[in-house]
């Protein structure tokens, strides 16, 4: 029986109640699973871990020619517990034909239904008015609506798609930047493709769902920021280092947009000297837009499905992202 290895989740409740789940899941798909808590995670606990299993469960850990070179011999692919992989170095994966996947799709309608969230927030000013009350003033900060409004989603993906179908409701208009994505398909799914520029001067709401590259690197910068309405606002659910935590900062505390949130950041835990701490327009949140139980469920058994059809030869699609690790 083919092994499969998790190093995603520290022990707590919820982490060992999903993976005995899964341990009994994969035995399903003739995989014995084995669950390593990462208390810390380093090079040598993976590797360890990694080179007694034919497929490994990895999280947001950075993996290179350390890892894979001392792996390779037994194991032969890494899935990657979510959507993000800017951490997984996949020239040196491929070099040393492992591949590397990822559980797609998975835990989108959580994240989706995060950053709607955040943006309803923060066009209503919720921090603002919920401290208020807190602090003993009975004044209201007056918010703003979404029906009828133009919604702005920069990487029109899994999650991207699921955020459009939450605000087809409120009749709103949708406008997506994606280079992947062409004008005909963008019609074709309800939406517009529009550029950058166009969607930060128009939106009123603009949630970021691309991926983090050098290419993305502060893609929303002060000179995007300064194209906004004062009206409108800005999410992040994706990674940080797409957002330029500096510009943002200083936009909302001249007041030059009326808010936004942030669930991923440059440095994760948020500096105690983040600018964005002090200030009471911007929704701040320690990584958790796919924590739901339904969202880690769906990814513990992608992972399993993944490794499952891997490791029995079948393709797995859309979900690798190294095709050439083949050689």
């Amino acid at each position: 029986m083919k092994k499969v290895v998790c190093l995603y989740g520290t022990a707590s409740e919820m982490t060992e109640k999903m993976n005995k789940r899964a341990e009994q899941y994969a035995a399903s798909r003739n995989l014995k699973y084995e669950w390593v808590p990462q208390q810390p995670w380093s090079v040598e606990s993976a590797v360890e871990a990694l080179q007694e299993a034919d497929a490994g469960i990895i999280d947001v850990e950075p993996y290179d020619e350390k890892i894979f070179s001392r792996i390779k011999d037994r194991c032969h692919l890494l899935v990657r517990y979510g959507v993000g992989f800017d951490a997984v170095n996949l020239t040196e994966a491929s070099e040393n034909h492992i591949a590397v996947a990822r559980t797609t799709g998975a835990n989108a309608e959580s994240v989706a239904e995060m950053a709607f969230a955040m943006i309803m927030a923060a066009k209503r000013n919720f921090l603002t008015n919920d401290r208020n009350v807190r602090e003993g003033r009975w004044c209201r900060t007056i918010g703003q609506e979404m029906l009828g409004k133009k919604l702005g989603i920069l990487g029109f993906g899994a999650i991207g798609r699921k955020l459009a179908s939450l605000f087809s409701g409120f009749q709103a208009e949708v406008a997506v930047y994606d280079p992947f994505i062409s004008k005909e398909q963008a019609e074709a799914a309800g939406v517009k493709a529009e550029d950058l520029d166009t969607i930060f001067s128009t939106c009123d709401a603009i949630s970021i769902h691309v991926p983090y590259t050098k290419d993305t690197h502060h893609l929303i910068n002060a000179e995007r920021l300064a194209l906004m309405k004062k009206t409108a606002v800005v999410v992040c659910t994706s990674r940080g280092n797409i957002v330029d935590e500096e510009a943002l900062a200083e936009a909302l505390k001249n007041h030059q947009i009326l808010g936004a949130g942030l669930d991923v950041f440059a440095e994760e835990p948020l500096p105690a000297e983040s600018p964005l701490i002090g200030l009471d327009n911007v929704i701040l949140t320690p990584h958790v837009s796919a924590q739901t139980e339904d969202a880690l469920w769906n990814m513990y058994k992608k992972a399993i499905d993944i490794s499952a059809d891997f490791l029995e030869g079948k393709e797995i699609g859309g979900d690798l992202l190294n095709p050439e690790y083949r050689g």
